[in-house]
């Protein structure tokens, strides 16, 4: 895992707006269209050339493919594990239906329950296993190739952790919950493993850790707690044998554009009983919401564990405002002065493209973004990693043949001695 030992390091939280042609050919595949499978591959890996370097270009150190190869991280489980179908009972529903804030805002949801795409919802009817080996080859060759003209610090490849997909896909085979979680997080262990062989850190998408609350109303805090502890050891269980020095594990509170009044707020005791207990060597999170930019004091009470990195979100998902490069310094130097700054890398809340017809941010806005985040870290860097400051000037060089000048010194002053009787 790379620090940020000379400067803070730059990254996002990974996927990134594809291009209109490469989702309009994908989406006729899937129709049923004749467009050429050669066709598409090819544009794919044109595609993932020119967003890594667009990264570059932004000022970004930890690139990705911006997810490309995937139609989202959570439709991608019909491509890549077996034992599931299109599930036909929640079939176009809106993900956030029946949620804490459609209760909150039921005008609001309710005028926008048609807007926007709608993720695929599945449902396991069968056994669980790993198949995807073929697309996650490709990706790993795409962004291989992408790398060969860029010089980065490092790169990453996202996946999907086992909670996220139990969260959004129901169950219709295995006799629990639990048995359901942990044959979820056996597969995925194939796709983790093969990423770090690869050469690439794994960074591992967890919305659902947070999420579970919001979509759940009927469940207590408690309860909730009690089923992270249970995500992160499913999670844990995914990563057996993979050193945590090659993963980061990516959290956050859904990717909506929407009011929201019911995201579980962090406290010390969540962070550290739960979060940190991933076997994870950074952690990215929100820290530029409005609802949790006042987290990071969180940072002031919990010990990060031994050779750990932060990954705080100093650009948020939440709005397409492009963010000052001053306060994304400010944001930065936060964590940095509190976990030091080696420590943290500066990153993103979320994805700005996690389904992969979402249109909430137009490409420039994102490119936008990315720039005004490498410019923080540049502001950021200089306030924290200071050039040393000049020592007094080294002694004049002596001339060979020049004779060394001894300084002058003041004779001292002749005094007479009084007279007596004069005052």
């Amino acid at each position: 895992m790379k620090r940020s030992t000379g400067r803070i390091l730059t990254t996002h939280a990974g996927s990134l707006p594809r291009p209109a042609d490469l989702v309009a050919m994908a989406e006729a595949m899937q129709a049923g269209s004749p467009v050429g499978a050669e066709a598409y591959e090819a544009r794919l890996k044109e595609a993932v050339g020119t967003v890594v370097r667009e990264q570059v270009e932004r000022g970004i150190d930890i690139v990705n493919d911006g997810q490309f190869g995937k139609a989202g991280f959570l439709t991608c489980v019909s491509e890549r594990l077996s034992g599931f179908e299109v599930d036909e009972r929640r079939a176009g529903r809106n993900p956030w239906a029946g949620s804490r804030e459609a209760q909150a805002f039921p005008a609001y949801y309710a005028e926008t329950a048609e807007a926007g795409s709608r993720p695929i919802r599945m449902v396991c009817t069968g056994p669980i296993a790993y198949r995807g080996h073929a697309q996650l080859e490709r990706d790993i060759a795409n962004l291989r190739a992408a790398l060969g003209g860029v010089a980065v610090e490092d790169a990453f490849i996202s996946a999907v952790s086992p909670a996220t997909v139990e969260a959004w896909h129901r169950d219709a085979y295995y006799e629990c919950h639990l048995e359901y979680l942990f044959a979820i997080a056996d597969a995925l262990h194939e796709e983790y493993q093969a990423i770090v062989d690869a050469g690439f850190l794994l960074q591992i998408d967890d919305p659902g850790l947070l999420t579970y609350f919001e979509l759940n109303p009927e469940i207590y805090v408690s309860h909730e707690i009690f089923w992270s502890r249970i995500q992160v050891g499913a999670l844990n269980r995914a990563l057996r044998g993979i050193p945590k020095e090659k993963i980061r594990v990516h959290i956050c509170h859904g990717v909506n554009i929407g009011p929201r009044i019911h995201d579980k707020q962090l406290h010390h005791v969540f962070v550290e009983d739960v979060i940190l207990q991933a076997c994870a060597g950074a952690f990215s999170f929100e820290a530029a919401n409005p609802r949790h930019e006042h987290e990071w004091q969180i940072w002031e009470k919990v010990k990060l564990p031994r050779n750990a990195v932060l990954i705080p979100g100093v650009i948020s998902n939440s709005t397409v405002v492009v963010e000052h490069p001053e306060l994304v310094a400010q944001r930065i130097c936060r964590f940095a002065n509190i976990v030091g700054r080696e420590n943290v890398i500066a990153g993103a809340d979320g994805g700005f493209a996690n389904f992969a017809t979402s249109r909430d941010f137009h490409p420039s806005i994102v490119s936008a973004k990315l720039q005004a985040l490498a410019e923080g870290a540049r502001i950021a860097s200089e306030k924290l990693f200071p050039p040393p400051s000049r020592s007094a000037r080294p002694p004049a060089r002596r001339v060979a043949g020049q004779r060394r000048r001894t300084p002058r010194t003041r004779r001292a002053k002749k005094t007479r001695p009084r007279k007596p009787g004069r005052g």
